[in-house]
């Protein structure tokens, strides 16, 4: 039985493939179907849509990763099936899109005071057409300068939660996040929970429309699996599951490779139900 795979990157955000290699990764690993979900935008969706109506009996899901802010953590929901022309969102989207990059100068600014310069400029010179540029492509610099070896050390160093470059600007919640998901006709997942330590927000969640859960991700250890699979189970939520493949940099797949992670593709359908 195919696969699929929920939580995927492209070049529209800070992963390295475009949207249309994203569907040819994942035919060449036998999946029956992928989402996009580029963080706070959609602008590599038609790309991707286009590539998957090549191939029969492939789907292509239209996503989202929005990220909010709780309690002064980075907390990411994932929408699934969003109407991604839709004007309001669009204009939601915009919004997010400007705290990322205050954001990006905030980290910037702290890696200097550290006597690691890197420009603005720079860091757009990383941005894919109308994309994203975030955190992954700051670690990508961080490489190319020979600051650091790896991503995983960028972010255990410099970039991680509590690490010595981390900035988190004033973010919409994950309450207004659903809202803006649902206001596109899409389906608001919470994703990786188990990076959190924030499980008291899963019940707040449900109250306010979440549908599902990401139980199964690369940064989650087998117990963790279990027990979001167990909580669900208890909120009525589905269950999903994504390798939140990024590509690759400098040799290195950043959290899975495409698949890795994945669900039936009966999964698709129990979200289905849940669009306006």
């Amino acid at each position: 039985m195919k696969q699929s795979d929920l939580h995927t990157h492209t070049t529209a955000s800070d992963g390295t493939f475009s949207p249309a290699d994203n569907i040819k990764r994942a035919l060449e690993k036998g999946l029956g179907a992928i989402a996009i979900t580029d963080h706070d935008t959609v602008s590599g969706i038609e790309e991707a849509m286009l590539e998957a109506s090549k191939h029969p009996n492939f789907e292509c899901i239209p996503g989202i990763e929005i990220s909010t802010l709780y309690n002064g953590q980075d907390i990411h929901v994932l929408g699934y099936f969003i109407d991604y022309r839709d004007e309001e969102f669009l204009s939601a989207l915009t919004s997010l899109t400007s705290v990322r990059d205050k954001r990006n100068g905030m980290i910037l600014q702290k890696l200097n005071k550290l006597g690691i310069n890197i420009k603005i400029s720079e860091l757009e010179a990383k941005r894919h057409g109308d994309g994203n540029v975030g955190r992954g492509h700051i670690a990508e610099i961080l490489m190319e300068k020979g600051i650091v070896q790896s991503l995983p050390e960028a972010f255990d160093k410099y970039l991680g939660k509590g690490r010595a470059a981390y900035a988190t600007p004033e973010r919409i919640s994950p309450i207004e996040a659903i809202q803006i998901i649902k206001k596109a006709k899409g389906v608001p997942v919470l994703a990786h929970p188990g990076i959190y330590d924030a499980d008291e927000l899963i019940p707040l969640l449900c109250g306010n429309g979440l549908v599902g859960i990401e139980c199964c991700h690369p940064d989650h250890t087998t117990q963790q699996v279990k027990h979001y699979k167990t909580l669900a189970e208890k909120h009525s939520l589905v269950e999903t599951a994504g390798s939140d493949f990024h590509g690759f940099r400098n040799g290195e797949v950043f959290h899975g490779d495409l698949g890795s992670c994945s669900v039936p593709l009966s999964t698709i359908e129990d979200l289905k139900n849940f669009c306006k």
